[in-house]
């Protein structure tokens, strides 16, 4: 058997298959009355005790301390709003222009309006002024003859505006929930969860959070909390999701309420967004699967995903392209024909985000492919500029490099006056933020946390900027950290997968960072049937045998284009979704990753049957072939210059040499051996 064809490229990827615990499994199912597969889900996400998972599994049991107690300006806080409220003190909201501070800004002006006060806003510009509030809000505010200034998502690194308020007797609450700089700025009252007890519910919260936690309060010591939660909690669960926030603590009880809450909302902006969005026809699980106008009947709750891939998507278009304005008055009207208005607005908002995203994609695409690919083993950082390329957008340009390069990327675009504008995002081994302050003499502006920031440098900057971030990822990083992680967390067998085991995954919900959506391989899948469907989307049917009884799923790979077709038959990692289709209910998966079975069957090959194949890798001639070694079979894979690669099914390590004598021991997960060793079984394969 020979094969020169090009060998297929699967997703860069490294699978961490969390360790089966059958024993504590078991143990925690019997005790908690759930199914040991599920036990195990919880364990996996640190719960060990039964207690851990009652509160986990029902959130409403979560023993909370009063907000008071466990943040220490919130009494402040609330002093400073109601003497405001009844000295009619002009207030003014300074927010963000993400979902997470649109949705705090709609949130806290919603609610104090409704308890009688006289409040405005002000988001400062993504262009032309960046992330935060600055001097020139303060002397506006100053000017309006504003008493009080109220941040929302932002403030706690901004000392210069703060002091600046308070020079021209501005009092000031932040509210915030980004990392703590080493000085405060000088406000009279500060709400961040950072700020608290690492123990407490409430350190988890987005800005969203803190804005709900002092609306609630305020609205408690005024008397005038009935008809105030429903709306608020609204808001807070779209922000919550939006922004990412651990759905662990009070975020998972109070989202799991909220999520029942959405669909029958009072707020016109959340019923027109919904609509806009057809949460209510499709639900973000079956995107892709249904016709429209094909309905689900009465939804008890949305899911998480929904916002996340629908309904949060189109706030954050806004807050990227457009003017944040259009959100505000979204979520703060309480006219149904201006709320379908602005939510339309959204919607063509939106879609010319995504035009852009797929164009600076493409664009990034191949500048990569044309001058960086051959380095990256060697950079350990991709490094990304060009100009016209809008820096609301690349963000999410960037997110998506990492996941198909599985390196740091920096990405940015050329801005008046030769600087250049920038977004980061980092994988677990590497942290962004440390990565700018090794940078900190090249750069103008930068910020962030561990996984993302943002940057700005001058332009003739740019090639020191790059080598100083290769010799930071060449500290921290070694080569077989550059694939994306993929955390895994059961194995089952396709017989294993029905309505039932479904059902039971809802009780995890709802799901998001810190409590991943659960995570499923088999191995050596049958790829049975597959195209290409939408907008580069990958629709298949996949099969498995399970004691003689071969069983068969559908499956969609969003956005895999690139790695069709798939080889007939591949390790599989997924999600499980629900399908609803002519009133037929199915699961289906969303697979998540692939890879070439470690268990190949050319491995089971009878030794009357020589399995052998020349392959092309990297731009060099390979042959490989299956042998006997005694009673075991293992495949070699030759160089040109005539050294042997070897490896046994299953077997981290191998051997590599000119002979068994003087081959040495060598690490097969390290990507220059991984990769050459797919090559091989998938040429084999073919």
């Amino acid at each position: 058997m020979t094969n020169d064809q090009p060998i297929k490229r699967l997703p860069n990827q490294r699978w961490q298959i969390a360790p089966a615990n059958p024993e504590l499994a078991q143990n925690l199912a019997d005790l908690t009355n759930i199914s040991p597969i599920i036990s195990q889900l919880l364990i996996n996400r640190g719960m060990k005790t039964p207690e851990d998972a009652q509160v986990f599994l029902s959130p409403e049991t979560l023993d909370l301390p009063s907000p008071l107690e466990d943040f220490p300006d919130l009494a402040v806080s609330v002093e400073l709003l109601e003497d405001a409220i009844a000295n009619q003190e002009k207030i003014a909201i300074c927010g963000d222009y993400d979902a997470d501070g649109m949705t705090s800004t709609a949130l806290l002006l919603r609610s104090l309006r409704a308890l009688g006060a006289n409040v405005d806003y002000a988001i400062p510009s993504r262009m032309h002024e960046g992330y935060g509030i600055n001097k020139r809000i303060i002397e506006e505010f100053h000017s309006e003859g504003v008493g009080l200034v109220l941040t929302v998502d932002n403030g706690i690194s901004a000392f210069e505006p703060i002091a600046r308020a308070r020079e021209l007797g501005l009092k000031v609450i932040i509210t915030d929930h980004h990392d703590i700089p080493p000085i405060l700025p000088p406000a009279n009252a500060i709400l961040n969860p950072k700020l608290i007890a690492e123990s407490s519910p409430y350190r988890g919260v987005a800005g969203v959070g803190v804005a709900y936690i002092l609306a609630v309060c305020l609205a408690q010591q005024l008397g005038q909390i009935k008809g105030l939660v429903q709306p608020m909690l609204a808001l807070f669960t779209l922000g919550t999701i939006a922004d990412l926030a651990p759905l662990t603590g009070v975020n998972r009880r109070w989202v799991k309420r909220g999520l029942k809450l959405l669909p029958k909302s009072t707020l016109p902006g959340v019923q027109a967004l919904i609509q806009v969005a057809g949460v209510q026809a499709i639900g973000a699980e079956e995107q892709g699967s249904r016709g429209a106008g094909e309905k689900v009947q009465n939804p008890k709750s949305l899911k998480p995903e929904d916002i996340g891939f629908r309904l949060g998507p189109r706030i954050n278009a806004i807050g990227r392209i457009g003017n944040p304005q259009t959100v505000i008055e979204l979520l703060t009207t309480d006219d149904m024909g201006l709320a379908l208005e602005r939510a339309m607005q959204c919607e063509q908002i939106n879609i010319q985000r995504q035009q852009m995203c797929e164009q600076i994609e493409q664009e990034a695409i191949a500048l990569v492919e044309d001058l960086y690919v051959n380095s990256l083993q060697k950079n350990r950082v991709l490094v990304v500029v060009k100009d016209n390329w809008h820096h609301g957008v690349i963000g999410i340009v960037a997110s998506r490099l990492l996941e198909r390069y599985g390196v740091p990327v920096f990405i940015g675009t050329f801005e008046d006056e030769g600087v250049i504008r920038g977004s980061a995002r980092g994988i677990p081994e590497f942290n962004v933020f440390a990565a700018l302050e090794y940078c900190r003499d090249l750069l103008g502006k930068f910020g962030g946390h561990k996984a993302a920031g943002g940057f700005s440098l001058p332009a003739d900057n740019l090639l020191s900027v790059r080598s100083r971030l290769s010799e930071f990822a060449n500290q921290c990083l070694e080569p077989q950290h550059l694939k994306p992680l993929l955390k895994i967390d059961a194995q089952a067998n396709l017989n294993q997968i029905n309505q039932d085991l479904y059902q039971q995954l809802n009780i995890l919900h709802p799901c998001g960072i810190d409590n991943p959506d659960p995570i499923f391989w088999t191995p050596n899948a049958q790829v049975i049937e597959q195209q290409i469907v939408g907008k580069g989307h990958i629709k298949l049917t996949l099969a498995q045998t399970v004691d003689n009884i071969k069983y068969q799923i559908k499956a969609i790979a969003w956005r895999w284009r690139d790695y069709f077709p798939l080889p007939a038959r591949v390790d599989i990692a997924y999600k499980l979704r629900e399908n609803h289709f002519n009133d037929k209910i199915s699961i289906e998966m969303e697979l998540v990753g692939v890879r070439l079975p470690a268990q190949s069957p050319i491995f089971s090959t009878p030794p009357s049957q020589k399995l052998r194949a020349n392959f092309e890798y990297k731009q060099r001639q390979y042959t490989c072939g299956v042998y006997q070694n005694g009673v075991d079979s293992e495949l070699r894979i030759k160089n040109p210059e005539g050294k042997v690669l070897v490896m046994q099914p299953g077997d981290n390590h191998g051997l590599l040499g000119s002979s068994r004598d003087d081959a040495k021991k060598v690490n097969l997960s390290l990507p220059q051996y991984d990769g050459i060793i797919q090559a091989a079984i998938q040429a084999l394969d073919s």
